[in-house]
């Protein structure tokens, strides 16, 4: 492996899924992170690039460089590489295809979106996978979705019709903190609206994860008045929102801010569990605008986190119970990211990540099963064939 300086890191060498990350201002990077994955040959490479890149020229020269492997990616809120929590960088995680066979599918656009002919298209997909790699047992599908098309809860519901048992994970795209645009690419184009679902089939055990630190408090409040379309609710407890929201906190409105939202998020109870509801900003009128699904009646609580650090610890312990992953690839919630470095944890939260192989990004959102969810640590643990779990 590189000195973790040179920008370049290189992954174990055989079948294990490959790993490399570049900083975003090296002249040619696609080239030097094929240097650096290996010579594979890969079925599929997925790019995590900073916003700082020029996603249009990665994009338009990825095919090139790691044809004949599939490839797709997005933009970021930050990168986990080697060194843990990175930013700057562009990062690639490559499966071999020693033991990897994958279909790839372009979903665009996302605000037209036709279920049936979706469910019509994985389910193709997922025959034509089963006949190339009908000896290999283990499956799993990896999204990717612009970040700021308001669109996750609609398309994982109606991938859930066609994916049957097939766990699914994935992220939605990010800009850091800037909200202005968070594209997906594939085929060689950078796609707004839009989202593509990577299905994969492999000898290696694909573990899902989703860990939560938040808990639930007692206090409680309730959506008055909200437009679910743009994720924004007006009203809580039939007062403006941000107020509510602030007074829940022992604040005033102005003395919100991004640090707060991610250390006290809102919770919606659903299918016997806490899942959180992100805020992402505060509007001029005083309402406040969400990275998930908001209705009117919906009942929100305030959580409060557990350590973070010990946390993590514990959940990754979990993983490695019965045989430890090879690599794990993680799509890691912006607002979680933030909550670690505003409360002085990112480094002992990175030295993790770095223990366990974990590679990924920061997201605006995460995608687990038949729901989109805020503020998780989620992904895909891979376990070599030889391991017994």
């Amino acid at each position: 492996m590189d000195h973790p300086d040179s920008g370049l890191w290189r992954g174990p060498a055989a079948a294990v899924p490959a790993r490399a990350a570049v900083p975003v201002g090296l002249p040619d990077p696609l080239p030097r992170l094929a240097r650096a994955l290996g010579p594979g040959p890969f079925a599929q490479v997925f790019l995590f690039a900073s916003p700082e890149a020029d996603l249009a020229a990665l994009a338009a020269a990825a095919p090139a460089v790691f044809g004949p492997a599939r490839v797709c990616g997005c933009s970021t809120s930050g990168e986990i590489t080697g060194r843990g929590y990175d930013s700057g960088q562009i990062v690639a995680f490559a499966l071999p295809a020693a033991g990897f066979e994958v279909e790839q599918l372009l979903i665009e656009p996302l605000d037209a979106l036709d279920p049936r002919a979706l469910i019509s298209d994985l389910l193709r997909a997922r025959q034509a996978l089963g006949r190339r790699a009908p000896d290999w047992p283990h499956e799993a599908a990896v999204l990717l979705i612009d970040g700021l098309s308001g669109q996750e809860d609609a398309l994982v519901a109606a991938l859930s019709g066609g994916l049957g048992a097939v766990p699914v994970v994935g992220g939605s795209a990010g800009d850091g903190a800037r909200f202005r645009t968070a594209p997906v690419f594939a085929r060689g184009q950078l796609r707004e609206n839009a989202a593509v679902l990577t299905l994969i089939r492999s000898a290696w055990e694909l573990r899902p994860f989703c860990f939560a630190h938040q808990r639930p408090t007692a206090r409680r409040m309730v959506v008055t008045r909200a437009d679910p379309s743009r994720r924004l609710v007006a009203r809580i407890n039939d007062e403006p929102a941000a107020r509510e929201y602030a007074r829940a906190l022992g604040r005033l409105p102005e003395q919100l801010t991004p640090f707060l939202f991610a250390a006290h998020p809102l919770l919606v109870r659903a299918g016997g569990r806490h899942h959180v509801r992100s805020i992402q900003q505060v509007e001029p009128d005083g309402g406040l605008t969400f990275f998930a699904a908001i209705d009117e009646g919906l009942v929100l609580t305030l959580a409060e986190p557990v350590d973070m650090v010990a946390h993590l610890r514990a959940e990754m312990a979990g993983l490695c119970a019965g045989g430890r992953p090879s690599v794990i690839l993680a799509f890691d919630c912006f607002f979680r990211r933030l909550e670690a470095e505003g409360r002085q944890l990112g480094r002992e939260i990175s030295e993790l990540l770095m223990q366990h192989g974990v590679w990924g990004l920061s997201t605006y959102g995460e995608q687990v099963g038949a729901m989109h969810v805020n503020q998780t640590l989620t992904g895909l643990a891979f376990y070599p064939p030889e391991v017994r779990r």
